[in-house]
């Protein structure tokens, strides 16, 4: 079987599936009970793929090739420059295995109580289009994934969300579509800019449109198109208000998926596209964007600090991590980069766990509400205990996942930004206050009425944070076996853009 047959696989069991199911309709339980079945084998097959990468790519001293494994492509239309291209490099690897996990425990442990077939679908149809933009390596296709993103998603909010769900499907759908809007101009121009100096047909082949040479100016004014759409998508301060109202009406599956996977389409996009297109760009237009993300840190801790309920605190929290992500893939810093390539999938699996829990209490009080919710810890210490697992890896408490990454985003910047980083480290000191503040109030003093019967988790919510707490350990106490397959895709990243940064 040839390797490429692998990243298809990623690609067409949930597609696949997702027509299966929709057959199903009319047999919900059946349709259901279907797609768990394939986000199981779609994370048995992530995992595989991981294995395999890490057998070929990886050595047994941890020194790595950069290059990309599981390469197809196919051009399917020359003279419109569409081309079926996929790979995966160390900066996609853990995304796509991300994906698969946040879907498969979204699915089991956050079903919605009217899920029907068609949530399944929607649920599915989405896996497809978020691991088909991170193996993406052609520019048309990774923006076809990207937008195709949006349909299940708005379905998704608007069907299965909260008492203000139209609402916020409708800014969701809307902030994104206008900003895509950029990078689709953006794109198209590159492309024929290409093909104007390779005298060849038009192409949006990554490898070739970083070849292109362009003015400074236009190469500024095409960084921040596509840094647009990227930083809607993140979401990054100030393009973030469709981001509290999204995640906190989606259905819980929803808000895993917007929150753990959708948001790293946007920061891997900037790194991958941006970062990558446009290297002589960055002189101009780095300090802006390190600015707007160390604002965003502060800012998204502030408003966290303050917020009533749980799930615009995780939101909140949520834009605080992306600061810390683009601050790291704006540093021209390897460290750092690489700290922010980490902490995007560690963001991910922590945030993840936050709303699974928080989808647990809202099953058994029917609220998320911090006020509503008090004295939890007596009659349910495993859900506080698993609470505040995911709690302190999100503070970045060493020995945790958290930690790691934070620690290497702002020494790697540091060393490239000093005053930037000094700043953001104080987001390290807001999260230990406003999600310490929240687990007081939740979890500590004494039950009374409904919160003095409050259930603890069963077995099979146990069972189901199980690969969230393993994940935070493992890559808390050994982080190199992230570190080595991400490590040589940001290294020659790095020497691209610049290279008297890359030893850095």
């Amino acid at each position: 079987m040839h390797s490429f047959w692998w990243i298809n696989a990623l690609l067409l069991i949930p597609l696949v599936a997702t027509v299966v199911v929709g057959v199903f309709r009319h047999a919900p339980k059946r349709a259901y009970g279907l797609a768990v079945v394939a986000a199981g084998a779609e994370l048995l097959l992530a995992i595989v793929v991981t294995v395999l990468y890490s057998w070929r790519n990886i050595d047994p001293l941890g020194h790595g090739a950069s290059s990309f494994d599981f390469v197809h492509r196919a051009v399917l239309a020359p003279s419109l420059g569409v081309a079926y291209d996929v790979g995966l490099d160390g900066l996609s690897l853990l995304l796509v295995l991300l994906t698969a996990l946040v879907v498969f425990v979204a699915l089991v442990g956050a079903k919605p109580e009217k899920a029907t077939s068609s949530y399944a679908a929607w649920m599915l149809l989405l896996t497809t289009a978020t691991v088909g933009s991170f193996v993406s390596h052609d520019l048309l296709e990774f923006f076809l994934f990207f937008e195709l993103t949006l349909i299940p998603s708005y379905f998704l909010i608007a069907h299965w969300g909260g008492a203000d769900r139209a609402r916020a499907a409708l800014k969701f759908f809307l902030y994104t579509l206008v900003g895509s809007g950029f990078l689709l101009v953006g794109l198209i121009y590159l492309g024929f800019a290409h093909s104007q100096q390779a005298g060849g047909a038009i192409s949006f082949a990554y490898g070739a449109l970083a070849q292109t040479v362009l003015p400074h100016g236009t190469a500024v004014w095409l960084f921040v198109a596509f840094a647009i759409a990227f930083a809607v998508k993140s979401p990054l301060w100030p393009f973030h208000t469709w981001s509290p109202l999204a995640y906190a009406e989606a259905p819980i599956g929803g808000s895993m998926v917007l929150s753990a996977l959708l948001a790293k389409l946007g920061t891997y996009g900037l790194l991958r596209f941006a970062v990558g297109l446009f290297p002589t760009a960055l002189s101009t237009v780095r300090p802006f964007v390190l600015t707007l993300a160390v604002i965003g840190i502060l800012y998204g801790s502030a408003l966290a600090a303050v917020s009533k309920d749980l799930k615009r605190l995780v939101a909140y929290s949520s834009l605080a991590q992306v600061g810390f992500i683009i601050l790291g893939v704006m540093s021209g810093s390897q460290i750092a980069t690489t700290g922010a390539v980490l902490l995007m999938f560690n963001h991910g699996v922590i945030t993840a766990g936050f709303f699974l829990i928080i989808g647990f209490l809202e099953r058994r009080r029917g609220t998320s509400t911090i006020s509503d919710l008090a004295g939890l810890q007596g009659p349910a210490p495993v859900l506080a205990a698993l609470f505040t697992v995911v709690m302190l890896a999100s503070i970045g408490l060493p020995g945790l996942s958290g930690f790691v990454s934070e620690y290497l985003v702002l020494l790697g910047t540091f060393a490239t930004h000093p005053w930037w980083s000094v700043v953001a480290a104080l987001g390290v000191i807001l999260s230990a206050l406003y999600l310490l503040w929240a687990y007081q109030r939740v979890f500590h003093g004494v039950a009374t009425g409904d919160n003095a019967e409050i259930a603890d988790a069963s077995h099979k919510e146990r069972w189901i944070l199980v690969p969230i707490v393993v994940a935070i350990l493992v890559l808390g106490v050994y982080p190199k076996v992230a570190l080595d397959r991400v490590t040589p895709a940001v290294h020659e990243l790095i020497v691209h853009v610049a290279p008297s940064g890359a030893s850095r």
